[in-house]
């Protein structure tokens, strides 16, 4: 399934396509035994989700305009572990919150979608609280990455976190597309690694309530099969009405940064000469291409050095659980959340004022060009065999976790927007363009995104 939602909803309008008969495909999907659907999902909602699409399909065989129906009017939607929906615990990849008591209504954002037409198809895996990007769950399994399954004895590759079962949702035609969450590149990285789209707004643009929470620097985004699939999405979620289009954007001319410290460093063959020939074909188209030193990147680690934010605040969050239930919670994130146990409030207090001074400091280096571009992820997706084996030491986790959470963390801690899109030859391994821009830069960054990913695409 490779049909954008546009797509879909032309053929939806105009007869070639059922609603029905476009969910039946999906939960085939999803229910095939030689698939990734049991690693994918947490629940699926069959029956409410056949209901929808009929009472849709009636809708348009009854002759009701195609404006008089949601932008996502029958367009099945997956939806990470850790939103609420009504009547549901929320378990947020774990099996220690399995007592809690349900939601009393939806999240916002995934009301606005629902308002908007979408039919919820199921909600995905996800790494246990949404802390690592990594994408395993020692729960309920881990869903592979969309290339390359058969290697290490069936293991394959990682899918990416924390939204992995909503990356393999949307490359495995179980959902059109998927929401999630980013708190450190939790979209963008399992975007990237599977060869979609996925965009991480300026955290205060889509309301997080009702999405259980890791750290101050959530944000809710899409993963999609393109860029207009994410305007579409962002743009519903952030509360619009999905009708208004972006301003068509130029790539001659347009300034685009390039930190080729930190963020083009140590990157895998199979990334580099993709994002090289996007450069190249971008330049050529007359974009600007300005290198630049982002010399705050130098402070980023010993800012951040006993655990950040996440740390803090998950263990704030977690305490009691982690004293009475700690083996029951992936011992990957009991290491990583235990740091904030080490934090004092003094710590705490520093790191957010060295983050307004980091963020002041960048958004001045930012103003002389239009947009960031950087690889999402360096490397192509590690594989998970070696990672699930060395559950002891975790070192293998470790040292996967952080490079591919190393460039899309920056752009949270800037409180900024990042879009990832693909930029790989058919058949070869994923890799990702991130365009980042500075706080509430959104529709500048989607605007370039929708312009690079269509000249990419025809170049």
């Amino acid at each position: 399934m490779t049909q954008t939602i546009a797509e879909l909803r032309l053929a939806l309008d105009t007869g070639g396509l059922t609603s029905q008969a476009l969910v039946e495909q999906m939960l085939i999907n999803s229910n095939d035994p030689a698939g990734e659907g049991r690693l994918v999902f947490r629940k699926t909602y069959a029956a409410a989700a056949m209901a929808q699409a009929v009472a849709f399909d009636n809708c348009r065989r009854s002759g009701m305009p195609p404006a008089h129906l949601g932008p996502l009017a029958g367009i099945p939607i997956s939806v990470k572990d850790l939103f609420d929906i009504a009547g549901e615990v929320t378990g947020a990849g774990s099996a220690v919150l399995a007592d809690n008591p349900p939601a009393a209504s939806d999240a916002p954002a995934i009301a606005r979608l629902r308002r908007a037409g979408a039919i919820l198809i199921g909600r995905t895996n996800m790494t246990e609280w949404a802390y690592g990007a990594v994408g395993a769950n020692g729960h309920f399994g881990t869903p592979r990455c969309a290339w390359d399954r058969a290697v290490d004895d069936g293991a394959g590759r990682i899918p990416g976190g924390s939204t992995s079962g909503g990356a393999i949702s949307v490359t495995d035609g179980m959902a059109a597309a998927a929401i999630g969450s980013d708190t450190g590149g939790s979209v963008r990285i399992p975007a990237a690694l599977n060869g979609l789209a996925g965009f991480k707004p300026t955290a205060r643009r889509v309301p997080l309530a009702g999405a259980y929470p890791l750290s101050q620097l959530d944000s809710v985004g899409p993963l999609a099969n393109s860029v207009g699939d994410c305007v579409l999405l962002d743009r519903l979620m952030a509360g619009g009405d999905g009708a208004a289009m972006l301003p068509a954007h130029s790539l001659r001319g347009l300034r685009l940064g390039l930190a080729r410290n930190h963020l083009q460093e140590g990157m895998d063959p199979e990334v580099a000469l993709p994002f090289e020939r996007a450069l190249s074909r971008l330049s050529a188209a007359g974009a600007q291409l300005i290198e630049f030193n982002w010399s705050e990147l130098d402070s980023y680690a010993s800012i951040n050095a006993k655990g950040g934010f996440s740390a803090a605040e998950c263990f704030a969050r977690h305490q009691q659980l982690l004293e009475a239930r700690s083996a029951e919670i992936d011992p990957w994130i009991v290491a990583r959340v235990l740091a904030g146990a080490k934090q004092t409030a003094a710590d705490y207090i520093e790191l957010l004022a060295a983050r307004r001074d980091w963020i002041a400091r960048s958004e001045t280096r930012f103003a002389q060009f239009d947009v960031l571009i950087a690889p999402t992820v360096p490397v192509i997706a590690p594989r998970l065999k070696p990672i699930m084996d060395d559950v002891s030491t975790l070192g293998e986790y470790f040292k996967a976790n952080s490079t591919v959470l190393r460039n899309c963390q920056f752009i949270n801690f800037l409180d900024g927007c990042g879009l990832t899109l693909p930029i790989h030859d058919t058949g070869h391994a994923p890799a990702g363009l991130m365009i980042a821009g500075t706080a509430m830069s959104d529709q500048r960054v989607l605007a370039i995104g929708l312009a690079v990913e269509a000249h990419l695409r025809g170049a």
